[in-house]
């Protein structure tokens, strides 16, 4: 497999399942200061330009949730964390799903309000009032997982799942964003967690130590 990244971006979270999977892959990072993103190359692997992307022996992957599922799905060590167990219900599975869709449709897209507002306007007025927006946004995101959301220890409760991945992903971008991380407990204490996965130690030191 061969996995397209940018430092600073949800590629972080395809990156850490695969290096948690035990499956075989090489890392390709896309340089977005010199928009190779917008390259021919590139866009022919992803017409959206955006990463991650993932090539494998049957075709491309594109979106975050789609490629946790999949490497989710093909993890190599059964006694990963990240390892589906045939235990695990159509409920749980469900649940990853309606949690990373969320983050995904919801959270990602109040973030990038802050960083991305060119998607959405034009005029520099509307842009600063989008990033202010976006501080809110995130912050009232943040709360509604805190006090309703997050199971604890995990996402959903005993079970490691992508979902893991995914938040940790999303509230490394928190103080960027304007919004204290700290100040919510559960989630915080579940980052810490996080960054004490070797796997993700790994990577958030090496190759996405730039950003982020």
């Amino acid at each position: 497999m061969k996995l397209y990244y940018t430092p600073g971006t949800v590629s972080l979270a395809a990156h850490i399942a695969l290096e948690m999977s035990g499956i075989s892959y090489q890392a390709v990072a896309i340089d977005f200061s010199k928009a190779e993103q917008k390259g021919a190359q590139f866009l022919a692997i992803n017409p959206l330009g955006r990463v991650p992307a993932l090539i494998t022996d049957e075709g491309v992957i594109t979106e975050v949730i789609a490629i946790l599922n999949y490497v989710s799905a093909n993890t190599v060590d059964r006694t990963c964390l990240l390892a589906v167990s045939d235990q695990q219900s159509s409920f749980f599975k469900a649940q990853v799903d309606a949690f990373n869709s969320f983050l995904s449709s919801t959270v990602h897209v109040g973030h990038a309000h802050m960083w991305r507002s060119e998607r959405w306007a034009t005029r520099a007025d509307s842009k600063a009032d989008m990033a202010k927006k976006a501080t809110q946004n995130m912050q009232e995101y943040f709360e509604l997982i805190e006090q309703k959301l997050f199971a604890g220890p995990w996402v959903h409760g005993e079970q490691f799942s992508n979902s893991d991945i995914l938040l940790f992903v999303i509230t490394r971008w928190l103080q960027g964003d304007g919004v204290d991380p700290t100040q919510f407990e559960k989630v915080y204490s579940h980052y810490t967690k996080m960054l004490e996965i070797p796997e993700v130690s790994h990577l958030v030191n090496g190759l996405h130590a730039k950003k982020g």
